[in-house]
């Protein structure tokens, strides 16, 4: 059996995402948002939490950490990078590196651009990305550290992967991004189909996490930064992706 993937709202807008391995029992909670939420959702599913797999640093994702780890003894993994943030953490990853939830394995990718440390975990045989707050359903996240070339690279890379790579990501902020990438693209007929299943959603107490890289290459205005639609909105005609992106991402801090 493949992994199984569990996706739940937690704190006001974090997407709580679980990943477990039917084969041996492990299961890990991407970040760790919010202790209660996450012990709600193990209860529901019947999982037993074995491991926390750390995006990033900030606060919203990692403030639930010490109690799990005391209630349940998990093993903490966390990006090098974060390593004052998260300084009891069992094993700090980096670029380059595996690492496992019983029989799965995730390859870790560092992704620069919401901050400094943030790292994703590609569950390749799973076709699962985690994505934290790098990639959001028709998004990116706000760019706190660093530079815009680096981001656009981290997106880029992203992008690279399979069209049917599902994305689960750190919020949903999807009706909002859904409203910007309209204003920024608005004759784009997928985008607004995709506009109006998010509306659909929200409606029905859903939301669109998982999204796939096909998908967001299809509709995300940040990954499109290299089409002449998306240079024309910011009157940016004839300049690279990365400036491109860059008065997208500035632009959305606005809008």
């Amino acid at each position: 059996m493949s992994a199984q993937i569990h996706a739940f709202l937690c704190l006001q807008d974090n997407i709580g995402v679980l990943i477990h391995d039917p084969n041996t029992g492990a299961c890990a909670t991407i970040d760790a948002p919010d202790e209660g939420a996450i012990l709600a959702a193990l209860s529901e599913k019947g999982w037993q939490l074995t491991d926390i797999l750390v995006t990033h640093r900030h606060s919203d994702h990692v403030q639930g950490i010490d109690g799990l780890k005391r209630r349940t003894g998990c093993r903490v993994v966390a990006p090098v990078k974060a390593r004052e943030a998260v300084p009891h953490a069992d094993a700090y990853v980096r670029e380059g590196d595996t690492v496992h939830v019983g029989g799965l394995q995730a390859h870790v990718w560092e992704t620069p651009g919401h901050c400094l440390d943030h790292v994703s975990y590609w569950f390749a045989a799973d076709r699962a990305l985690f994505a934290g707050d790098t990639l959001f359903t028709l998004g990116c996240g706000r760019m706190f550290e660093g530079t815009y070339a680096e981001f656009w690279h981290s997106l880029q890379r992203l992008a690279a992967l399979p069209d049917e790579a599902r994305v689960y990501c750190g919020h949903d902020y999807t009706l909002s991004n859904a409203r910007f990438a309209l204003a920024a693209d608005p004759d784009n007929a997928a985008l607004k189909a995709r506009a109006k299943e998010a509306e659909d959603a929200k409606a029905e107490g859903r939301f669109l996490v998982p999204s796939t890289i096909g998908q967001e290459k299809a509709t995300n205005p940040f990954l499109r930064a290299g089409e002449p639609a998306l240079a024309k909105s910011v009157d940016k005609q004839g300049a690279g992706p990365v400036e491109v992106f860059q008065a997208l991402r500035e632009w959305k801090n606005r809008f």
